[in-house]
């Protein structure tokens, strides 16, 4: 009996024990799944409350959508690139996910060792969610910036405006900031147009956008701006500038202005003295008003162009005397007042029209406003309301009042065109739209006039256009010069001028109209002089010839043509011309 209990003991002892160890196996277990259960519930807490944050979609206030928006291609008339968009990556950091800053500040100046340290530091440093450290960078930083594997720096592309000619249209396109938005010329005009409510709406992020074309031809343009550029040399002048237009559709075929800047560093526009002369410069016209002088007294009938006026004597105003720069002081036929620019027979001219009848022809010609154009760079003019007897004269031949170029080849382009005046524009407009923008400012009658007047200015001996017509020679270009003496501290200075050359070619069937200005030139050499017709003058003739080929009017050096522009009544009481 003994021996069956001892047998018995070791038995229960081991079944007790399996017994305690499988319940603390399943306490364990429920632990276990309790403890899973908990974290998936705190996972699955974490990613509901994340999932329901808001997500900052913004960089220092920008929008991801506005910062990756384009901008459409601009066109010149031709089809030639002028503007475009290329993607360029741009470095941007997360301060909060950045673990170590002064270690992210020591490798980020490896490669971008410009970078300020203090700037970058305070950059990095915060619970913001993106700020922008650098950005137009090429695509070398982009690569070596992520070898370093920092956290919480990363890239965006962004589109950034690149301007194919540089400095050749950088007054009509004007540019873009950082943000790719228009700041200047076209580009800030096209943002206030179409541009802006197509990114409004998410119709240009990373789209093809419809070009949009302009009326510039890039060739002439390429000419003119170097012909600019020669003037400043050739002449030692302070600017000079130039415009040309269709004067049946009113389309800028080019327009250029120097010192000038370009658009790819945006930064060079705030250069001194970088402003567009053509459109937000107004500069007294000399001379060259004396077209518009004509051109009122012709239509308005007060004269006629086979009328004769008294050029012997100055007109004396008060203790002031007008006289003429290179005088006849004889009697001057109305041809010979202009084309020896005669300001004593452009007062008589101004006078028979009367003083308040050639202010309301201003008025009719839009001098007194500002040109309806689409660069935002422009200026009012400078026309008294009324004139007094002095002022009338004085600005009969452009002195007292002041006047874009703009102002004057929209002007001249009426005056050669049959006297439509019809608004400028950068964009590309047929006859037929042009057309129905027509206003009749001037008779057929005195548009043909105006056109003999500008002529012979160039063919006949004495006219101040002779050096232009040498320089285009087979062009039939015609046009008057304007010599303005600047104001310096109060007063009219004799060795700082303005020079202006407007003209249009060719007369026989005008097509262009272009006025050209040349600031504060020198004397080219020992014979020349520093009147117009010395450098704006055949600036114009070296112009025209090398663009009307490519505008497809070739050269007829018949003497018969210029007989065409001649009006009858001139033909049959001056039948040998001037």
């Amino acid at each position: 009996m003994a021996a069956i209990t001892e047998g018995h003991v070791p038995t229960i002892a081991i079944e007790g024990a399996r017994k305690q160890r499988g319940n603390l196996t399943q306490a364990r277990i429920r632990w276990m799944v309790l403890a899973v259960v908990l974290g998936l519930g705190l996972v699955s807490g974490r990613l509901v409350q994340l999932g329901m944050a808001e997500t900052d979609q913004t960089i220092e206030g920008q929008t991801r959508d506005a910062i990756t928006a384009t901008r459409p291609p601009i066109l010149d008339r031709n089809g030639l690139e002028m503007a475009v968009d290329i993607r360029v990556p741009s470095l941007y950091a997360e301060p909060r996910r950045i673990i170590d800053v002064e270690e992210a500040v020591r490798e980020l100046r490896t490669v971008l060792p410009d970078l300020d340290e203090d700037w970058l530091r305070d950059r990095l440093t915060g619970d913001q969610g993106f700020v922008w450290v650098k950005r137009e960078l090429t695509p070398a930083i982009q690569e070596a910036v992520m070898r370093l594997g920092i956290p919480g720096i990363d890239f965006i592309t962004e589109s950034k405006r690149f301007y194919p000619g540089m400095n050749e249209a950088a007054h009509i396109l004007g540019s873009t900031n950082v943000d790719n938005q228009g700041i200047a010329g076209i580009e800030r005009h096209m943002d206030t147009e179409s541009v802006a409510l197509l990114q409004e709406l998410g119709l240009a992020r990373g789209n093809a956008l419809t070009p949009v074309e302009l009326s510039v031809d890039m060739r002439v343009q390429h000419v003119l701006h170097e012909q600019l550029m020669d003037a400043m040399t050739r002449y030692q002048a302070v600017a000079a500038a130039g415009v040309m237009l269709d004067i049946h559709t009113g389309e800028v075929i080019a327009l250029a202005s120097v010192p000038d800047f370009n658009p790819n560093e945006p930064a060079t526009a705030l250069v001194k003295d970088t402003f567009n002369r053509i459109t937000s410069g107004i500069f007294e016209p000399g001379s060259i008003f004396k077209t518009v002088t004509m051109a009122g007294a012709l239509d308005s009938g007060a004269v006629a162009i086979t009328d004769e006026f008294d050029a012997r004597y100055g007109i004396r105003f008060g203790r002031y005397t007008i006289d003429d720069f290179h005088g006849k002081h004889r009697i001057l036929a109305l041809p010979e007042v202009y084309k020896y620019s005669s300001n004593i027979g452009t007062i008589r001219v101004m006078q028979a029209m009367g003083k308040d009848n050639y202010r309301a022809f201003l008025s009719r010609m839009k001098f007194d406003k500002r040109v309806e154009f689409e660069l935002p760079e422009m200026r009012v003019p400078t026309v008294p309301d009324s004139f007094s007897e002095v002022g009338a004269a004085t600005a009969s031949f452009g002195h007292g009042l002041s006047v874009s170029p703009l102002h004057m080849a929209t002007a001249y382009a009426a005056f050669v065109n049959g006297g439509n005046y019809i608004a400028p524009t950068l964009y590309k407009r047929d006859i037929a739209e042009a057309e129905a923008l027509y206003e009749r400012v001037l008779r057929p009658e005195t548009s043909a006039y105006l056109r003999y007047l500008m002529r012979l200015n160039a063919i006949s001996t004495g006219g101040s256009g002779s050096r232009m017509n040498k320089a285009a020679q087979g062009y039939r270009v015609g046009g008057k010069t304007g010599t303005a003496e600047k104001v310096v501290d109060g007063r009219y200075s004799s060795s700082k001028v303005t020079n202006f050359f407007a003209s249009a070619f060719p007369l026989d069937n005008p097509r262009y109209t272009m006025v050209i200005m040349v600031d504060e030139p020198k004397a080219e050499n020992a014979q020349s002089g520093t009147t117009a017709g010395w450098n704006a003058g055949t600036l114009t003739g070296r112009v025209v010839q090398r663009v009307a080929p490519m505008l497809g009017i070739a050269p007829d050096f018949s003497e018969a043509v210029d007989q065409q522009i001649v009006p009858a009544e001139v033909r049959q009481l001056y039948p040998e011309g001037f």
